[in-house]
């Protein structure tokens, strides 16, 4: 199962109930955080949830709102006693952009790995997951993320009797590993069923809306999206800064077929959007205008 906590919903400044903007997910024991935003630190403790087993950190793009918050949590990371190394991932420039950053945070007791985004789409294996990066449209390069849980198929018991395969095997059959015992290889489609449904989890924000969303979107169990305005004469002013307002997320979502859709990455003005939803369940029923510290644990389907 994933652990989805949406730290921070709001874009560009901080508001006294609204951080900046910051994704965490855990995943059988790590956490990966996407952006980190002014206030992150404080949204973590909020939460209750831990800094230490956050291994990864990626990044959208290099604007203020979605990365100002490093240089404190590095710190933070470190006066914990944090040994283990922390791979860092984002766009072009990643390496020089942290390390202006980390004029005040100079010295660490971990070592920082940097893997930059060299594709318009790129796809990383770790932990048990995988994360496809994909380019979308703001006014400096900026990504979005996929992040994929595969389930292997149903172990047949049957199936692993009849071929006669010693059930010390049946374990690491079950994992999707093989095995060699005597010159005989045991492989795991003799024991396993088709591949079930996995869990998926796409973010997205600080963008006009692209075909690589929908694609990438495409049957999430859950779609976080920017909903940067609601209000319907904003429409002009989200072409001007690339950003995308309430109804064309909506429309992404619908479009996609996604399971549900969280909204986020709100203007500093839109202090209600709440305010908006009717119109956008009209276009998307299972849509929410999230909140700072919002969390849902996706599960495989039985």
């Amino acid at each position: 199962m994933l652990d989805v906590c949406l730290l921070g919903t709001g874009g560009m400044m901080p508001l006294p109930y609204r951080w900046l903007t910051a994704l965490l997910v855990r995943y059988n024991g790590s956490s990966l955080l996407i952006d980190c935003g002014e206030g992150t630190q404080i949204a973590i403790k909020e939460k209750g949830w831990s800094f230490k087993p956050i291994d990864v950190i990626c990044f959208t793009h290099y604007h203020g709102d979605h990365i100002s918050g490093l240089p404190g949590l590095l710190l933070t990371m470190g006066n914990a006693d944090r040994t283990e190394p922390l791979t860092l991932i984002g766009p072009k420039g990643l390496e020089r952009v942290v390390n202006a950053l980390r004029v005040i945070a100079p010295e660490l007791p971990f070592a920082i790995k940097y893997v930059e985004i060299t594709e318009p789409e790129q796809t990383f294996e770790m932990n048990g997951y995988r994360l496809k990066a994909f380019r979308v449209n703001h006014n400096v390069l900026c990504y979005g993320y996929s992040l994929e849980v595969d389930r292997a198929g149903k172990f047949d018991v049957e199936r692993a009797n009849a071929a006669r395969i010693p059930q010390r095997y049946w374990g690491i059959l079950q994992k999707g590993e093989t095995v060699e015992d005597d010159g005989t290889v045991y492989t795991p489609d003799m024991v396993l069923g088709p591949p079930r449904k996995g869990l998926k989890l796409t973010y997205c924000t600080d963008t006009r809306p692209t075909d690589s969303i929908e694609k990438h979107a495409k049957g999430a169990d859950l779609f976080i999206c920017e909903g940067m305005y609601g209000e319907k004469d904003k429409q002009k002013k989200a072409k001007e800064y690339k950003h995308m307002t309430f109804y064309e997320a909506a429309k992404i979502a619908r479009d996609a077929d996604v399971g549900e859709m969280w909204l986020t990455h709100y203007s500093p003005s839109l202090t209600h959007p709440e305010e908006y939803m009717d119109a956008v369940r009209e276009i998307f029923p299972r849509a929410v205008a999230a909140k700072d510290r919002r969390t849902k644990e996706l599960v495989f389907e039985d």
